[in-house]
C-alpha cells in the first residue's frame, strides 16, 4: 500500500478545539464522521471555512477529515477554519502571505467575559432604583 502524504493543523477559537487531517485525495470533507453539508448546515458559515481553500485554490486536493468539540456552531467553524489554515501552511509555507493577508493565520483571542460577584452578567448592574 503506497503511503498518503498526510498533514495535520490544530485549530483554536473561543471554547472550541479542532483538529484537522489533509490527505491527498479528490476533495472529500468529513467532520466528526458526518459530511460537510450535513455538520454545517449554514451556507455562509461553510463559505466561512471553505474560505483558506479557495484562496489557496487547493478544494479539490485534499480529502479533509475533521474532529471538533466544545462550544457552538460558529466557534467550531472558526476553529476548523484556522485549523485549515494552520494544515495548509504545512503543506505549502507559500500560502503564508496570501493567508495572513486574509487574516487567517492569527488566532482569534476574543472569549466571553467571566461574570463578576455583585452583577447580574460580565459587566450588567443590576437595576437602579432610588427607593
Amino acid at each position: 500500500m503506497a503511503k498518503q502524504v498526510i498533514y495535520r493543523g490544530t485549530g483554536r477559537r473561543k471554547s472550541s478545539i479542532a483538529r484537522v487531517i489533509l490527505t491527498a485525495g479528490t476533495g472529500k470533507f468529513t467532520i466528526n464522521g458526518r459530511t460537510f453539508e450535513e455538520y454545517i448546515p449554514s451556507a455562509a458559515t461553510r463559505l466561512d471555512v471553505s474560505q483558506p481553500l479557495d484562496l489557496t485554490e487547493t478544494q479539490k486536493a485534499f480529502d479533509i477529515t475533521v474532529n471538533v468539540y466544545g462550544g457552538g456552531i460558529s466557534g467550531q467553524a472558526g476553529a476548523i477554519r484556522h485549523g485549515l489554515t494552520r494544515a495548509l501552511l504545512e503543506v505549502n509555507s507559500d500560502y503564508r502571505s496570501l493567508l495572513k493577508e486574509a487574516g487567517l493565520v492569527t488566532r482569534d483571542p476574543r472569549a466571553v467575559e467571566r461574570k463578576k460577584y455583585g452583577l447580574k452578567k460580565a459587566r450588567r448592574a443590576p437595576q437602579f432604583s432610588k427607593r
